[in-house]
């Protein structure tokens, strides 16, 4: 393993220790499983729709990683930077990039434990009936890439500002936009005006348009492609915001 491979690593431990070392992570997944349940369960009438998908479970993703993933991100540089640490952690060979990389892999890791922590929902599916498994499949690809994302646009907004909320508040916000970029009823009133070409390209940076393909269990490279490149394009932006305020 090449020095900076191991200083991702050491981060991304470090990061992953913080969450466990308190009872936020235990609570935040403990609010996760049971807004996914209710959801599911209620919201979406798993029962009384009497089919064997997981399309209710699913489709309220979004709008969960929409607040809780901020919560999750929120702290990553923001008290880094009111405590001071975040000088001595660039003190010690570390580079912003490689730091960047580990706190983004530690709470990808984070959001993707909690996603697996919902199997009970699926193996509640397959024993009510036979549920497509590619589907399935495809659907916890999709929500895993689409927290990925979200912890990416929480990351950039926690490197803008000392301030927890603000960078919660931020974050929403764009995961917001993400989402009704693409959402039928913004798209149908745009095109009582747009062209076509318009309304299909602001629905196109829409999380929705692609997650919905991978949620009816289509893996289509151009959807795995839309969101490594958010997810690349807004760690990109954070390392410049961190390298203005370093200075390295």
């Amino acid at each position: 393993m090449n020095e900076a491979a191991s200083h991702i690593l050491a981060v991304a431990k470090r990061e992953w220790r913080a969450y466990f070392d308190s009872p936020v992570a235990y609570v935040f997944i403990i609010i996760f499983l049971m807004l996914a349940g209710f959801f599911t369960f209620s919201l979406a009438q798993f029962y009384e729709a009497g089919q064997a998908d997981l399309n209710g479970f699913f489709q309220w993703h979004p709008w969960l990683y929409m607040i809780l993933v901020p919560a999750v991100a929120m702290r990553l540089w923001a008290e880094e930077r009111r405590s001071g640490t975040i000088e001595l952690l660039f003190t010690v060979s570390v580079t912003p990039l490689q730091a960047l990389l580990g706190k983004f892999l530690a709470a990808w890791l984070f959001m993707l434990l909690a996603l697996l922590l919902t199997f009970p929902v699926p193996m509640t599916a397959a024993y009510l009936g036979s549920p497509d498994g590619g589907t399935i499949v495809s659907g916890y690809i999709g929500s895993g890439l689409l927290a990925g994302a979200y912890v990416a646009a929480g990351i950039f907004t926690s490197a803008l500002t000392r301030n927890q909320v603000i960078s919660f508040i931020l974050a929403v916000v764009i995961g917001l936009f993400l989402i009704l970029a693409g959402y039928p009823p913004v798209t149908d009133l745009l095109s009582r005006w747009a062209p076509t070409w318009m309304v299909d390209g602001v629905a196109s940076f829409s999380f929705m348009t692609h997650y919905e393909t991978l949620q009816r269990g289509v893996i289509d490279l151009r959807d795995l492609i839309y969101f490594a490149s958010v997810m690349i394009f807004m760690l990109f932006t954070t390392q410049v915001v961190l390298k203005s305020k370093v200075g390295r």
